[in-house]
């Protein structure tokens, strides 16, 4: 089974000036989906639809899908 990256959500957040500083100060997001999101884990799809409301972008645009190896 393949994997949900969030290495274009880590790049846009960066290239828009999205800080951690700022998604806690404006509770963009919780601290454990942060945390999820930098291990790699699930997310909810609210938390996508809020980072997506704040990068003015698609779920597309900040997830990918990579398929196992096999």
């Amino acid at each position: 089974m393949g994997k949900i990256v969030y290495e274009k959500l880590l790049a846009m957040m960066e290239q828009q000036g999205l800080t951690t500083y700022r998604i806690r100060k404006e509770k963009i997001i919780s601290e454990s989906t942060l945390q999820s999101i930098r291990e790699g884990k699930g997310i909810s799809t609210d938390a996508i639809g809020r980072l997506c409301e704040v990068l003015h972008c698609q779920p597309g645009d900040i997830l990918e899908y990579v398929p196992d190896k096999n």
